[in-house]
């Protein structure tokens, strides 16, 4: 033991000793990584606040045949809003970043409702998207929902549950579509939102979901690492990977003889030939897999938040619907590939040992993160504006983001689903005037 504090004591020694002679290269380091940080911070925060939003109710037609493959469409049109790259003048002077739209469904007692929400700029974009789509739909720019609720959450009269939803497994494998939901018959086809909807319509007075499905390109022109990464993977499953060859080979190389001289005679780079790759049988899970993948990398693919809250009375709230609907989203898991769970970092309820032994820290700690997600999901917050935005989002494609999101078809026959009656139009062209 004595031994042990011996060295201990001489390793804290040494630290201190080496920057008490280097603190004037180390501190004034540290300073500048911190207020590179604010910095970004600032003006990230300033420039997304400067972005001029507006919010759109989309009324459906009351009649849609069409399957979510034409949503799909929609989220293709979508890549409109790609800068086609920032430069490092705009990230790290002006703090641009890419920017996003909100596709949303709102359920209260008054109905369920779609709604878009999107940099002014982009009003013609997303009109023309959806009309190309659903030429009987109609879209009408609204005062923001959000308004009827209270601007900060307040524990004794509103009580909320949310979270967060991101990819269980890497970006680049697929979760269940709506291909899978698919029919050739009508009366046979599914509709994967049909459970959403059914929870969202049995909502009482002070109940209210709200789920955010909010997207912003990766960039897929300049080409995109969770892309590379399926094909990579791709090539490992069906035997055609090869070792890499970078500059760091001899490098690595000279590590590892070093660390096995002892066991082994070393070998160096070039003295012994790659064996010749073999082509493997797949057997059908691994087939399924393959084309899972190749089918996603080769769609557009978007960086996105699908954001979750449920709000009711404080004296009434219950978690009956938090269950159906998180219920609801685990139909798109698909356990040999992907599926979609509550992110912990921002989940509202984690009953951990030390929350359990600490009642304060439970009450504070959850309270704090409720406040913190009620206020992203009123701002419609993407990310935390820091830098060249490290955090890592869950990619999905143009065909996922559709079965997520998506208008119902015809089939969904619940009787709170705020429906278009008629459309409205102009007069005829031919009609005479004075």
């Amino acid at each position: 033991m004595d031994v042990f504090l011996k060295i201990f004591s001489g390793i804290i020694n040494g630290a201190i000793a080496v920057f008490n002679y280097s603190w004037w290269i180390i501190l004034p380091v540290f300073l500048f990584l911190i207020a590179w940080d604010l910095w970004m911070v600032y003006i990230r925060t300033k420039y997304v606040k400067s972005i001029e939003r507006a919010i759109f109710e989309i009324k459906i037609p009351k009649e849609i045949l069409k399957t979510p493959k034409a949503m799909e469409a929609v989220f293709n049109t979508m890549i409109g809003i790609y800068s086609f790259g920032l430069s490092s003048v705009e990230t790290y002077l002006a703090g641009k970043v890419e920017r996003w739209v909100s596709f949303e469904i709102v359920g209260h007692a008054g109905g369920v409702r779609f709604y878009v929400q999107t940099p002014s700029e982009f009003k013609n974009l997303v009109e023309s998207a959806i009309y190309a789509q659903y030429p009987a739909a109609e879209i009408n720019k609204v005062e923001d929902y959000v308004n009827s609720l209270p601007p900060v959450l307040t524990d004794k009269t509103y009580d909320l549950w949310g979270t967060e939803l991101i990819l269980v497994k890497e970006n680049y494998l697929p979760i269940k579509t709506y291909q899978f939901f698919e029919e050739i018959q009508d009366e046979k086809r599914l509709d994967p939102l049909a459970a959403i909807i059914e929870t969202m319509s049995n909502l009482k007075n002070d109940e209210w979901i709200g789920i955010q499905v909010l997207i912003s390109p990766t960039g897929e022109l300049n080409g995109n690492m969770w892309q590379k990464e399926g094909y990579d993977k791709i090539e490992e499953m069906a035997g055609r990977k090869t070792a890499k060859n970078g500059k760091d080979s001899e490098f690595m190389a000279w590590v590892r003889n070093v660390a096995m001289a002892p066991a082994e005679y070393p070998v160096w780079p070039g003295e012994k030939k790659p064996e010749a790759p073999t082509l493997r049988f797949l057997h059908p899970a691994e087939q399924d897999m393959v084309k899972g993948i190749a089918n996603k990398i080769s769609k557009i693919g978007f960086e996105t938040i699908v954001r979750f809250i449920y709000v009711d009375s404080a004296k009434s709230f219950t978690s009956a619907n938090v269950s159906a609907t998180m219920g609801a989203f685990n139909q798109f898991r698909s356990n040999d590939m992907n599926a979609l769970k509550p992110d912990k970092r921002t989940v509202t309820l984690r009953n951990t040992w030390f929350a359990k032994l600490v009642p304060i820290y439970k009450k504070l700690f959850i309270f704090s993160r409720k406040r913190r997600l009620f206020e992203s999901y009123r701002t419609r917050r993407f990310g935390k504006h820091k830098r060249v935005r490290p955090e890592k989002f869950s990619v999905l494609s143009t065909e996922e983001l559709a079965t997520i999101y998506h208008f119902p078809a015809i089939m969904i026959e619940s009787p709170n689903l705020i429906r278009l009656g008629a459309k409205k139009g102009g007069p005829p062209t031919e009609l005479p005037v004075e």
